[in-house]
């Protein structure tokens, strides 16, 4: 019988270029068509007959992945702490991606949230900034945006903002500054747990990463 192929799930964006010498080590290779910025496909084949790659968006490899359709895939802890899906188990922390989710705020300030009960917030993450603010007793009211965070604030959308944040250059450049920090963040090995069970190719998968973790941090 034909063995199936697996299907690895990477993310488009600032993970991926630190995320390839990785997966690499991990005999994760893809074709040369995948390094072209020209090409806009989606599905690229790789070192291995059988495993292919797919090039989405981060939120999108957490949920291909958890519902089976991919098997294994390379995310940050981001986005799987903001789905917390049951089908998806993270084994190994690649120490790259590194950034935090942090509330950011005016640099003038925004109105006080002390004793507040209710606080809008411009977001990609509406449930992390909910179970931020509900461990404060505070109600979250998430303005759901995928990029230009930035500028909420200042067009009266909002008081403050949750995001990513790496140097904090872009919060500055838009008259913000960080009020706290949510979470640490960085990229995980995500696996599908039906198929971490079931397919021995996944295991050796997750193995490989391990030790190429374990020989890092040696």
């Amino acid at each position: 019988m034909a063995q199936t192929q697996l299907t690895f799930a990477v993310p488009k964006g600032r993970i991926l270029d630190e995320a390839l010498p990785v997966m690499a080590r991990a005999g994760v290779v893809p074709e040369d068509a995948f390094h072209d910025k020209a090409n806009r496909s989606l599905t690229f084949a790789t070192g291995r007959a059988d495993m292919r790659l797919i090039r989405v968006r981060a939120f999108d490899v957490a949920t291909f992945v958890a519902h089976g359709a991919a098997q294994v895939g390379i995310v940050g802890s981001d986005v799987i702490e903001e789905f917390d899906y049951a089908d998806l188990y993270a084994p190994v922390d690649l120490d790259i991606g590194h950034c935090r989710l942090s509330l950011a705020e005016p640099k003038d300030g925004a109105a006080s949230i002390d004793g507040a009960s209710h606080v809008r917030v411009a977001t990609k993450y509406p449930g992390l900034t909910r179970r931020h603010f509900e461990a404060q007793g505070i109600q979250a009211e998430c303005v759901k945006l995928n990029g230009a965070m930035e500028i909420a604030p200042s067009l009266g959308m909002c008081g403050r903002i949750v995001d990513l944040v790496s140097s904090g250059q872009t919060l500055k450049d838009n008259g913000l500054v960080e009020v706290a920090k949510i979470m640490d963040i960085t990229a995980r090995l995500i696996v599908n747990r039906a198929a971490l069970k079931t397919d021995p190719r996944v295991a050796a998968l997750v193995e490989a990463f391990r030790a190429d973790a374990a020989a890092k941090a040696a």
